[in-house]
């Protein structure tokens, strides 16, 4: 707003000389003496304020677009982190579903197993000797079994944990050919 006033002034300087110049006669053509130069003074004054308005919405403009960009930016930082946190927690309910329902199932297994020994204890007692070896057989097969899933289960588990890079087993640099 003030960038105007030296303009405004000097228009008015411009125009107030012109008229403390101009002949007392203002008859017949005499006017065009003097409104033709307050014209032209006019429209120079116009043109240069109309630059001055120019320069003045180059630098709004550019300085709002400075202004949006890095508020996009923000928003697509913010964005990221609440993404990358979502499936953070996303996978964390995952695991923990997992381990939960590998537990009822460790649980159920584990007592099935445990009547499984006491039913082939109660087979040795009672004489029945080749079906209770029979049984306590098969469920020692398959304890071991589980146990070994078990603990297959658990590697891979600590495989999702760890995030490992893969080594070179071989170090080997091409050689050149002649």
């Amino acid at each position: 707003m003030l960038k105007f006033i030296p303009g405004i002034l000097l228009l008015q300087v411009i125009t107030i000389a012109l008229v403390l110049i101009a002949p007392a006669d203002l008859g017949n053509w005499g006017w065009l003496r003097l409104a033709i130069p307050v014209l032209i003074a006019g429209f120079l004054t116009a043109f240069w304020f109309g630059s001055i308005a120019a320069y003045q919405r180059k630098d709004e403009i550019s300085r709002l677009k400075e202004y949006h960009a890095k508020e996009r930016e923000t928003i697509r930082v913010n964005a990221e982190r609440t993404k990358s946190k979502l499936i953070k927690q996303a996978q964390r309910k995952t695991i923990q579903e997992v381990r939960r329902s590998a537990m009822r199932a460790n649980i159920k297994i584990l007592l099935v197993l445990a009547g499984s020994i006491g039913l082939g204890g109660l087979l040795l007692l009672t004489q029945y000797m080749s079906l209770g070896l029979l049984t306590l057989s098969t469920v020692g097969g398959a304890l071991g079994g589980y146990i070994l899933r078990n603990r297959q289960e658990k590697g891979k588990l600590n495989l999702l944990h760890k995030s490992q890079e893969t080594e070179c087993i071989i170090k080997a640099t091409p050689s050149k050919t002649k």
